[in-house]
């Protein structure tokens, strides 16, 4: 598994290739999820061989938005398959990225814990300080993408979002949970104004 020069490509053509519209999932959102991918492969030890598929799912899971806005895992999964042959990955290796990829399609349902990792580093900005700024990326990215328009339209969308999403890990569930709740009860209020 060639992870460095998969990686380089594969950031690379998100720059160069996804629709600057994806004002959310840039090439920026594929970096922070990395990122948060590799803080819980250190919370959980995770081995070396599997933290590499941990990373190649985090670094793949939003390159179907290349091809597709809807059902983007299913493009994404497809895309891996076709090129991480040429980077050193087996079968076995494509279908453990494969579910990892397909694990952050909403409403997530992961069934071990890699996949509860890659789910809860995908969301993990719902607990963030950065969740204000975040999600005013999404709101822009689905003005574009989908009949989504006014603000208040928006509000009650992350609010029944948010009150349906569950993070998978224990670390998320005691560290980011509490910023989770504290943003549904900000946004909770300024709807009922």
């Amino acid at each position: 598994m060639r992870f460095a020069e998969l990686k380089k490509y594969v950031l690379n053509l998100l720059e160069r290739d996804l629709n600057p519209k994806l004002t959310y999932h840039g090439v920026h959102h594929t970096e922070d999820v990395l990122s948060v991918t590799r803080k819980y492969i250190d919370i959980f030890s995770i081995e070396e061989r599997e933290a590499l598929l941990l990373e190649t799912g985090a670094l793949l899971h939003d390159t179907g938005f290349l091809n597709t806005y809807k059902d983007h895992e299913e493009e994404g999964a497809r895309i891996a398959s076709q090129l991480l042959p040429g980077f050193g990955f087996d079968s076995s290796q494509i279908s453990i990225v494969n579910g990892l990829i397909m694990a952050t399609k909403v409403p997530q349902q992961p069934t071990n814990l890699l996949e509860q990792i890659i789910c809860d580093a995908d969301l993990d900005y719902l607990g963030r300080e950065d969740v204000y700024a975040i999600s005013e990326t999404l709101f822009i990215e689905l003005q574009h993408f989908t009949p989504l328009k006014e603000r208040g339209d928006w509000d009650k969308v992350q609010i029944s979002f948010l009150k349906s999403h569950s993070f998978h890990t224990d670390w998320a569930i005691e560290n980011r949970k509490p910023g989770k709740e504290k943003y549904l009860a900000e946004l909770c209020l300024r709807t009922d104004r």
